[in-house]
C-alpha cells in the first residue's frame, strides 16, 4: 500500500462532502471574500475544520493571529474559544478587517476579538514587554512570508509550553519542493528547515490547503 495519496478533484469533492456543512455567517464571508482580488488569501473550508477541531481539543482561551485578511480564520479560532477568551488579531488593513469585524459580530465573537491595526512585530513585542511571555496557548501565522521567521521566534516567546503555532502556506504552492525561488519562496524554504531541526519544538508540516507547519513548543 502506498504511504501517500494524491487528493486530485474527485478525491477533494469526496472530502469536502464529507466535512460538517459550512455555518452561513461562515459561507457569506466565505463568497464576499471570493470576490476580491486577493481572495486566494483566504484559507479554505477543509483547512478551516482541521484547525477547528484541532483547537477545541486544545480548549484553547488566549491565542494571536498574524495577518487577519478578512477574518475568516480569526472567525474559525474565536469560535473555538470559550466565553471570556482573548484573541490578539494582527494586520495591516482597515479595508480588509472592516470586512471581518461585519462578520465576527454577526456570529457573537467579537468581543473576544482584540484587532490590533499596525505592524505585527510591534503588537508582539508590545505583548512580550506587557509580560505575556508563556501566557498564550495558540498562534496562527498567515502574513507577509519574509517576516515569517520573525514572528515565529517572538510567538515562541509568547507561548506557553505545550502550546502551538500554525504556519500557512508553508507549501507555498509546491515553489518550496523546487531549486532557488522568489524572497517568500526562500524565506520559507529557510524556515521549514530550520523548525524541523529546532529542538524547542516539535513540528509536522501538513499538507493540507497550502501547508501548515504545526509547531508544538516544548
Amino acid at each position: 500500500m502506498s504511504r501517500w495519496i494524491q487528493v486530485n478533484e474527485t478525491l477533494h469533492d469526496y472530502i469536502s462532502q464529507h466535512l460538517e456543512p459550512e455555518q452561513p455567517v461562515l459561507k457569506a464571508l466565505h463568497e464576499e471574500t471570493a470576490t476580491l482580488e486577493d481572495a486566494q488569501m483566504q484559507i479554505s473550508h477543509e483547512q478551516a475544520r482541521f484547525m477547528s477541531v484541532v483547537l477545541r481539543s486544545m480548549q484553547i482561551r488566549r491565542s494571536i493571529e498574524i495577518g487577519v485578511y478578512t477574518g475568516y480564520s480569526t472567525l474559525i479560532t474565536a469560535q473555538a474559544m470559550p466565553p471570556g477568551g482573548q484573541l490578539i488579531a494582527c494586520d495591516l488593513s482597515k479595508d480588509w478587517t472592516d470586512i471581518a469585524r461585519r462578520y465576527w459580530q454577526q456570529a457573537g465573537v467579537d468581543d473576544r476579538i482584540e484587532l490590533r491595526l499596525g505592524p505585527a512585530n510591534d503588537t508582539l513585542q508590545s505583548l512580550l514587554n506587557a509580560g505575556g511571555a508563556g501566557l498564550y496557548d495558540f498562534v496562527f501565522i498567515d502574513a507577509d512570508k519574509t517576516g515569517y521567521d520573525h514572528y515565529y521566534e517572538q510567538s515562541l516567546k509568547l507561548l506557553r509550553p505545550g502550546g502551538l503555532i500554525m504556519l500557512d502556506n508553508c507549501l507555498w504552492y509546491g515553489k518550496v519542493a523546487q531549486p532557488g525561488g522568489d524572497d517568500d519562496t526562500l524565506a520559507l524554504k529557510a524556515l521549514n528547515r530550520k523548525i524541523a531541526s529546532d529542538r524547542r519544538v516539535s513540528a509536522s508540516l501538513v499538507p493540507i490547503g497550502d501547508g501548515i507547519n504545526m509547531v508544538y513548543k516544548h
